[in-house]
């Protein structure tokens, strides 16, 4: 049976990279944090067809239905997705099945892989409207931080954060450390990235809806979720991120009883008007 999609609880310890702190500092606008894999770059469907072959071998599991148990736990750390669909198996088989799995994908789905098209206007246009960019992703941010320079995007981003920096959320509030008192925005591709960071409070959920053979997302899907906004393009993002933006600065000055935005004070949370 395929197992239900994960959820923002699902995740296991892990060793952590420890790193000094990160200074706080004041940005203009906010802060856009984006996933990596099948939402910056499309290659969900080139990574699940290896980790559908990575499961075959180690585990016997056929690998189509083996790549749909990927997709359905698609947002964690590969560690974890395969602790939570082979809890009998021994750790140590699964962390070599993660081994494999990491060292074919950087061969073979990195390899091809390519951004979405909209994706360098995107950020070029994000920058230039004063938003402050970052990454947070499953994968290790060595392999994260290689594509990204490989594909000429790296300089947008001020921060990368990876698996061997924590779980999504933990990225989430540390971000919120390094750029208090802002807007911060998630812009995901599964039902873990919305539910990590409708569950943060002063974070709004951004959805790319997704189709990938046998597997697919709608936008409904991930509204479901958490998002504020989704939909199989982010080519609108500027303009909805805009909305979105002077929806809360307005619920904010209500809040205070329409004595206008405080610069320093932090998001509240979101409108719930919904675009």
């Amino acid at each position: 049976m395929l197992p239900a999609s994960t959820s923002q609880f699902a995740e296991f310890a892990r060793p952590l990279t420890v790193e000094p702190p990160v200074a706080p500092q004041r940005v203009e606008r906010g802060v856009v944090v984006f996933d990596v894999d099948g939402t910056i770059l499309d290659d969900i469907g080139s990574i699940s067809r290896v980790a559908g072959d990575v499961m075959e071998r180690a585990f016997g599991t056929p690998a189509e239905e083996a790549r749909l148990h990927y997709l359905a736990t698609t947002g964690l750390p590969f560690e974890a997705q395969l602790a939570q669909l082979y809890p009998a198996i021994p750790p140590e088989e699964r962390t070599a099945a993660a081994r494999l799995f990491h060292e074919r994908k950087i061969r073979e789905a990195y390899a091809t892989a390519h951004p979405f098209p909209e994706m360098p206007r995107l950020l070029r246009r994000l920058s230039s409207a004063r938003w402050t960019l970052a990454i947070s992703t499953g994968a290790e941010r060595e392999m994260a931080d290689l594509v990204l320079e490989r594909e000429g995007l790296r300089y947008w981003f001020e921060g990368l954060l990876g698996s061997g920096q924590g779980t999504k959320r933990e990225h989430l509030r540390e971000y919120q450390r390094r750029y208090p008192a802002v807007p911060m925005f998630l812009v995901g591709d599964s039902r873990f990235d919305m539910e990590a960071a409708s569950g943060e409070p002063g974070v709004t959920a951004i959805g790319r809806a997704s189709t990938v053979p046998g597997w697919t997302l709608t936008p409904a899907d991930l509204k479901a979720w958490g998002a504020r906004w989704a939909d199989y393009s982010l080519s609108e993002l500027p303009d909805v991120l805009e909305r979105l933006s002077a929806r809360t600065r307005t619920a904010s000055a209500r809040a205070r009883g329409g004595r206008g935005r405080d610069r320093d004070s932090p998001k509240t949370g979101a409108d719930p008007a919904s675009l």
